[in-house]
């Protein structure tokens, strides 16, 4: 880890910080029959909602996902204002934990509510029926025309034509990490605050690593732009080396030693772990070359092989303290780290596989 740079430890002990603000010895549930929100990652992604415009309890116009989504934390229900059953203690439940939220979880923690009724719950009326549960912030009320309404609460999977039937559902998301999960909205007000403050910590953690290493463009074996931190590193498990295509000693014993973690690995590449192996001589080896190479060793879907402009490539192996001015100096050393959890360990590339898929394994392990 020495090696590897000052900022990038100092983003890890940051990291490690933030993790401990998650959830795990958090306030306890009161009740047997409440149910925490569990990780439902196949609900949707942010780019399938609609960004519909819409009208909060003071007549504003906002927009779902740019305005209340996008780079917050959210918690999502449904409510009507005439509705005398589960829709009081779901307004309660938002008031009470609007409040709980502690000053730096409430800046970027959002309550959203949806009215299902649209053609009767007017803003003001939104207003008066939220004032009744007393003072609270961040606390977003919606309407707007039915069939907008309509559309959006299919796309987060909460429509029911029979706005009685509606679910005591809520949702929490991530607009930046892309994190979301489903469970009961009459939970303990003070254990979705728990839940919403580890979710908000993933934020940080997740903001503080895009800043250092970067969404700098990069382009794989395939010829497709990815962004360095969002599309390669964010919440995966990476196993990261330099190479060039034209070298016959040190980087052939690598991509063989990786083609072997591969596959070790099997179904875990490309779902939670990523390979990633940067060319130190990206002017000389366009995306066609990387892909012949590529398929030399029979790489697969999560592992790929990363060139682009010189300025870009030597950012990214900056950030790597991987960046040389002469290819044949390139270090054979694999970086393996947890992005999730911010542990980070080297390996030797020359080593044999079983020492690597040690290292591997634990950081795979690691729970933060």
């Amino acid at each position: 880890m020495n090696s590897i740079g000052p900022l990038i430890r100092h983003v890890v002990v940051l990291l490690m910080m933030f993790h401990l603000l998650a959830p795990g010895s958090g306030v306890q549930a009161q009740s047997s029959d409440e149910t925490a929100p569990k990780p439902a990652m196949d609900i949707f992604n942010l780019n399938s909602l609609p960004d519909l415009a819409l009208v909060n309890q003071l007549g504003e116009k906002v927009h779902f996902v740019s305005d209340l989504v996008k780079d917050h934390v959210v918690a999502i229900n449904t409510i009507f204002t005439t509705c005398t059953t589960i829709c009081l203690p779901l307004g309660a439940n938002f008031a009470k934990l609007s409040n709980l939220l502690k000053d730096g979880d409430g800046r970027d923690v959002l309550l959203i509510s949806i009215s299902v009724d649209p053609a009767t719950d007017t803003p003001e009326r939104l207003r008066k029926w939220s004032a009744q549960f007393g003072p609270s912030r961040n606390w977003t009320l919606l309407t707007g025309p039915r069939a907008d309404v309509d559309r959006l609460l299919k796309a987060l999977s909460m429509f029911n034509p029979d706005i009685n039937s509606h679910s005591p559902v809520v949702i929490l998301g991530n607009g930046v990490t892309g994190e979301w999960s489903r469970g009961d909205g009459l939970t303990h007000p003070e254990r979705l605050a728990t839940s919403l403050a580890g979710i908000a910590a993933s934020s940080v953690r997740t903001v503080h690593a895009r800043n250092y290493f970067g969404d700098t463009l990069v382009v794989d074996q395939d010829g497709r732009e990815l962004r360095f931190y969002s599309d390669l590193l964010m919440g995966k498990v990476v196993v990261i080396n330099s190479f060039f295509t034209t070298c016959e000693q040190s980087c052939p014993r690598m991509e063989g030693t990786l083609a072997e973690l591969q596959k070790r690995l099997g179904s875990r590449l490309g779902a939670d772990v990523r390979m990633i192996s940067i060319s130190v001589d990206p002017e000389q080896e366009p995306p066609a070359k990387l892909k012949a190479y590529a398929n030399r060793f029979g790489a697969k879907p999560g592992w790929v092989f990363l060139t682009g402009t010189k300025a870009n490539i030597s950012a990214v192996l900056h950030k790597l303290g991987q960046d040389v001015d002469d290819k044949q100096d390139h270090l054979s050393i694999f970086l393996i780290g947890n992005e999730r959890t911010g542990l980070w360990k080297k390996a030797f590339g020359l080593s044999v596989p079983d020492d690597i898929m040690r290292v591997l394994e634990s950081v795979l392990d690691d729970q933060g």
